[in-house]
């Protein structure tokens, strides 16, 4: 079993809430030290409290099965970042309500996240301006989505 997919094993162990759970594991081989990336997230969010505790409970198993071997790596255990595309469709349920930067094959969509169902999205999206504006809802394949961004706004 490949070592991403054992150390994605032992944190979906220790995610003990279903409310929680494992978006990617990322191993990188590049010189010096192996670098293991965890990325968790909630439905209601992950604290960094969350991400110590499931680091520990994953450090201390990896030390134990001496997974990695005698090598030096670093573990890090994090949420998605706002440079992470959206991965799963739990993600996309986590934000509805939000605007999303969708990259498809030919063309790239912005919208509100308005409903998430089985193999479908959809964006409500505005155009035209003034008298002339209009609110139009698209529906996505998700198998059509490259990648796909929640834009964040500061207003």
């Amino acid at each position: 079993m490949a070592l991403e997919d054992t150390i994605r094993q032992i944190t979906e162990a220790a995610i003990s809430d279903n409310r929680q759970f494992l978006v990617d594991v990322i191993v990188s081989a590049r010189k010096g030290p192996k670098k293991v990336l965890v990325i968790i997230d909630g439905d209601e969010g992950v604290n960094i409290d969350d991400c110590a505790l499931i680091s520990r409970q994953l450090s201390k198993k990896l030390e134990e099965d001496n997974l990695i071997g005698e090598e030096s790596y670093t573990l890090e255990v994090s949420t998605p970042g706002l440079d992470q595309p959206l991965k799963l469709r739990r993600q996309y349920e986590k934000n509805i309500g939000r605007k999303l930067k969708i990259k498809l094959a030919d063309i790239i969509q912005e919208g509100k996240l308005i409903e998430v169902k089985e193999d479908t999205l959809i964006l409500e999206q505005e155009t035209g301006t003034g008298k002339k504006k209009e609110i139009i809802n698209t529906e996505i394949n998700f198998s059509q989505i490259e990648k796909a961004f929640v834009l964040v706004s500061f207003k």
